[in-house]
């Protein structure tokens, strides 16, 4: 007799599994993890910090990325995070402030005159090595606070974000979404037409392929436009509930006080040289009003919600993973706060913190933490679940 056997792959419906189940995490969670690291990045030049924040940040965008167009953006952020550096190197190098007693001259480009009200900055002339690593770790700093923000935008889902989103936000979310969404549907759209090319023998490359490309794209791209257009309008995109002139006046009062409030608060705790004890009450005042006028905006949006985002042990972990990182490094207690900023003049290899090296390990510890994201198998039929996901069915083998 033959026996059957029964091999399930994925999340099927009444079969238990030993294993995680699948899910997507709530994306307000990894926002809050990014934006923790965020903070703690903006505190410290120490290179070795830095490069610890980015092995961590690919470290989790590795583990816990789905296969969704916008989850590949995260090789790009990197891109522009080198091209950041490069760049301040090369203004460093081009625009100096003179040499200092000590610098290491690694070369002179030629020198070029300025006025003396050109506030002491010279256009060329000799390049030290510790003018040029400053302006590498300042590069460095900057291009792993974009690759923050980039872990963010690979991990969680934009569309389900926009769930969360309050109902004043609602279509400026949606129309970042779209934006969001039309590179990576540009680029499936490109290649499918050059796949298409291939197996019709396609002999044409380079500039004398662009129009065979570019046609069929364009026209991709406008019927994906009329049928997003069409779903908008039948999900009531743009349709407001009755306000009157006093209400929409006294919310735009409120969101722009408290958006005042927020940014000189924010600005108060990124410099250092600020006072802290202000800057914490603007952001609080200005939350309070944001969220007061938010919440008076969304009352002429109608929203219903189907099938919420859960918010379980992992949300919190996650996001309690980047708020120790930001709250480590930004009360700098237990540690020489020196070593988050090093000098390189005079010249020498920057220390290592021990307690912020281990709070943004931490923060590592999200990828072990958030639930396995769902991932297509190959030679598995699936059908889409409701979070854009796919579901593979068991498949049975005699």
């Amino acid at each position: 007799m033959r026996h059957a056997t029964l091999s399930v792959r994925g999340r099927v419906p009444g079969i238990h599994d030993s294993r995680r189940v699948p899910r997507a995490l709530h994306p307000v969670a990894w926002w809050i993890w990014a934006l923790g690291l965020v903070i703690a990045v903006n505190r410290t030049t120490n290179p070795l910090l830095l490069i610890l924040a980015l092995s961590v940040l690919g470290f989790v965008v590795a583990n816990r990325r789905t296969d969704a167009p916008w989850a590949r953006a995260f090789k790009y952020y990197l891109m522009v995070a080198l091209f950041i550096i490069a760049a301040r190197i090369v203004f460093q190098s081009v625009f100096t402030a003179g040499l200092e007693s000590g610098d290491h001259v690694l070369f002179e480009l030629p020198h070029i005159r300025t006025p003396r009200w050109y506030a002491g900055v010279q256009i060329g002339g000799p390049v030290s090595l510790e003018a040029t690593l400053s302006a590498t770790v300042d590069g460095l700093r900057l291009g792993t606070m974009i690759c923050c923000i980039g872990a963010a935008n690979a991990l969680a889902n934009p569309k389900r974000a926009l769930r969360v989103l309050p109902g004043a936000l609602y279509e400026l979310g949606m129309a970042v979404v779209v934006s969001i969404s039309l590179a990576p549907q540009l680029i499936e759209s490109v290649q499918r037409v050059a796949r298409a090319r291939r197996l019709r023998a396609g002999q044409r490359r380079g500039f004398r392929a662009l129009r065979s490309i570019a046609i069929p794209v364009l026209a991709d791209a406008l019927e994906r436009s009329v049928l997003l257009a069409a779903a908008m309008d039948s999900r009531g995109y743009g349709r407001t509930g009755p306000a009157t002139r006093a209400t929409r006046r006294l919310t735009a009062t409120l969101l722009l006080a408290g958006m005042v409030g927020v940014c000189a608060g924010c600005y108060g705790l990124l410099n250092g040289s600020g006072p802290r004890l202000l800057a914490t009450p603007a952001i609080l005042a200005g939350a309070v009003l944001c969220s007061a006028g938010l919440a008076l905006g969304g009352r002429r949006v109608r929203r219903t919600h189907y099938r919420p985002d859960p918010w379980r042990a992992p949300e919190w972990i996650v996001a309690g993973c980047g708020l120790i990182s930001a709250v480590t490094l930004y009360f700098t207690s237990g540690y020489n706060a020196a070593d988050l900023n090093p000098s390189f003049s005079p010249l020498r290899f920057p220390a290592l913190p021990a307690l912020p090296a281990v709070a943004i390990l931490i923060a590592a510890a999200a990828a072990f933490a958030a639930p396995p994201p769902r991932r297509r198998v190959s030679g598995s039929v699936g059908v889409p679940d409701a979070a854009g996901g796919r579901i593979a069915r068991p498949e049975v083998s005699a």
